[in-house]
């Protein structure tokens, strides 16, 4: 073919809205790779006006690399929507969590200083761990995405919602089962401003033990929630946190910087936190761990989504 035919065909995919790939090695072959959506020349054969008209350089000259760039291309794209999942819906959790308590007038649930060491202990690490996840089993087999999709779609804003919202329920919520435990109900939490029994009054000036609860149950979750992003589609059965040590450093560090401003006596009084018995541990699990669940489950709904969408 002369290298005119090579630019028509070119085009010709491209008026039928494809993203042409080309492959050349001369100089007549350097407008058809220019015209290509990818232009890819030969890294030994290829001349240098070849390369230099071309987005791709085989640098071996083997094929088999195009398959590997793709490959890689796609592990990146799908980090940078992990990176997103967990982050959006960390930041979503928070701010629900505290707008919530707000809503419902209780006393306050995490203080300025709680808030700014999340998103900078526990956030930070574990995100830009999940650059460094591993592709999924079946990334090559998928159906190539759309060059004008965005990579927050609408489905997934709603995704990272849901598990934003439980997260800030959840974080409330063991906030508020401290006072109940302690005989207080929902209603007089809320008037707490009014309170004019001393005794119950006690519960609302020192709130050491319920925010210790409230943040151990935010960070836990989070940190979990990473776990669980290794993929943002295949199940953590299938891609577990195992496959990138560097999400596993980035879960311990912050979770070991978190006990310790629990139970180290000079750190807890600068954070106002209390150390946590095993039983207050038992109930942070409890409302820490369905997050999974919730994970697995609109996991297991994209996968069918998009199953749909190729047949």
């Amino acid at each position: 073919a002369e290298p005119a035919d090579k630019q028509r065909l070119v085009k010709m995919l491209q008026s039928l809205d494809e993203i042409p790939a080309m492959t050349g090695d001369g100089v007549n072959d350097a407008p058809a790779l220019q015209q290509a959506s990818i232009g890819i020349a030969m890294g030994i054969s290829g001349t240098e006006v070849a390369k230099e008209a071309s987005d791709m350089v085989l640098v071996d000259d083997n094929f088999s690399s195009i398959v590997d760039a793709v490959e890689e291309g796609r592990c990146i794209y799908a980090n940078m929507q992990a990176f997103i999942n967990f982050l959006i819906t960390c930041n979503i959790g928070e701010v629900i969590g505290v707008f919530l308590a707000t809503l419902l007038g209780f006393p306050q649930l995490l203080t300025p200083l709680h808030l700014l060491w999340v998103n900078l202990v526990t956030d930070g690490p574990p995100a830009t761990a999940l650059g460094f996840n591993p592709p999924d089993p079946d990334l090559m087999s998928r159906k190539p995405r759309a060059s004008s999709e965005q990579i927050l779609t609408p489905a997934l804003l709603l995704r990272y919602s849901i598990a934003g919202l439980y997260i800030g329920i959840a974080t409330v919520g063991i906030y508020a089962s401290y006072f109940l435990e302690n005989g207080i109900s929902l209603q007089e939490l809320s008037s707490w401003s009014t309170c004019s029994d001393p005794t119950m009054c006690s519960f609302y000036t020192d709130l050491a033990a319920p925010q210790t609860l409230a943040l151990t149950t935010l960070v836990t979750i989070e940190l979990i929630k990473a776990l669980c992003t290794v993929s943002v589609d295949s199940s953590i059965l299938q891609v577990g946190p195992q496959k990138n040590p560097w999400l596993i450093i980035g879960v311990i560090v912050p979770f070991t910087l978190n006990l310790c401003i629990i139970y180290i006596p000079a750190l807890e009084n600068s954070f106002g936190l209390v150390p946590l018995s095993v039983q207050d541990w038992l109930h942070v699990l409890m409302w820490s761990l369905p997050i999974i669940m919730i994970d697995e489950l609109q996991k297991i709904a994209s996968r069918k989504k998009d199953a749909t969408n190729v047949a």
